[in-house]
């Protein structure tokens, strides 16, 4: 387990606090729950989105143009 400081603006503080406190979560709780739904939700679809990714045509064929230029080391990931 890390221990991470930050510092955020008291409009800010008191906003987490109080979501916090509607949770019934300690403000560490909160904040570790907030990002983890921030990042599951930002960061993966779900099945009717990926559905329209793959029916989408034009775009598959750009993400397969852009693996290829990856895979031929025009581009890296950073």
């Amino acid at each position: 387990m890390k221990t991470v400081t930050m510092r955020v603006d008291d409009s800010i503080y008191n906003m987490m606090k109080l979501a916090a406190e509607g949770q019934k979560r300690n403000l560490s709780n909160f904040i570790e729950f907030a990002t983890m739904q921030y990042l599951t939700s930002s960061q993966f679809v779900d099945n009717d989105e990926m559905q329209e990714i793959i029916e989408d045509k034009e775009l598959m064929q750009n993400l397969m143009n852009g693996l290829d230029d990856l895979k031929n080391g025009d581009y890296i990931i950073v």
